[in-house]
């Protein structure tokens, strides 16, 4: 998690920082300001345009009576893409039109599935419970019939779920 939350705040800032350095040497400062508002402006109209055909597909398959589970994952990918296209710099830039764009959207996301299914299938992948009972003094016992009153407290690790490896469910 660490290293995570430090490429995240601090690699891929100083990367972008070189990037619009070296954009600025080879075509000036106008330039590279110029590209830097323009990328800005345009995801702000990209994510808005893509965001309400999300929405409209999702109204359409509710009013369908089918889960809108893709356009849930797409409306996500737009928000997370809009928000990388105000960050100003040239990686965030990329990364953020490729989720607003459906063909590259759809194949990040796949990747993102293959990782999730590689950490499932490995057991690396816990899932937090929230109890659905909480704060309701009548219900004493939850399914299972484990205490979950207000008693219990805040969710902690004893509610966490470890799911095994495929040769360990056998």
């Amino acid at each position: 998690m660490f290293g995570t939350l430090l490429l995240v705040f601090v690699v891929v800032p100083i990367v972008e920082l070189i990037a619009l350095i070296r954009l600025s040497q080879v075509f000036g400062l106008s330039v590279t300001a110029a590209i830097v508002l323009a990328t800005g402006v345009l995801g702000a109209a990209l994510a808005r345009a893509e965001g309400l055909r999300t929405l409209r597909v999702m109204h359409r398959e509710i009013g369908a009576g089918r889960v809108p589970g893709r356009q849930i994952l797409d409306g996500v990918s737009v928000l997370v893409g809009g928000a990388m296209l105000l960050t100003p710099g040239l990686i965030t830039d990329g990364v953020g039109l490729a989720l607003l764009f459906p063909p590259t959207r759809v194949a990040l996301q796949a990747l993102a599935w293959r990782w999730l299914d590689r950490q499932l299938r490995s057991g690396a992948l816990l899932v937090g419970v929230l109890r659905w009972d909480i704060g309701y003094p009548r219900s004493r016992h939850g399914a299972g019939g484990v205490g979950t009153g207000p008693e219990q407290g805040r969710l902690d690790s004893r509610h966490e779920i470890r799911v095994p490896p495929p040769e360990e469910q056998r």
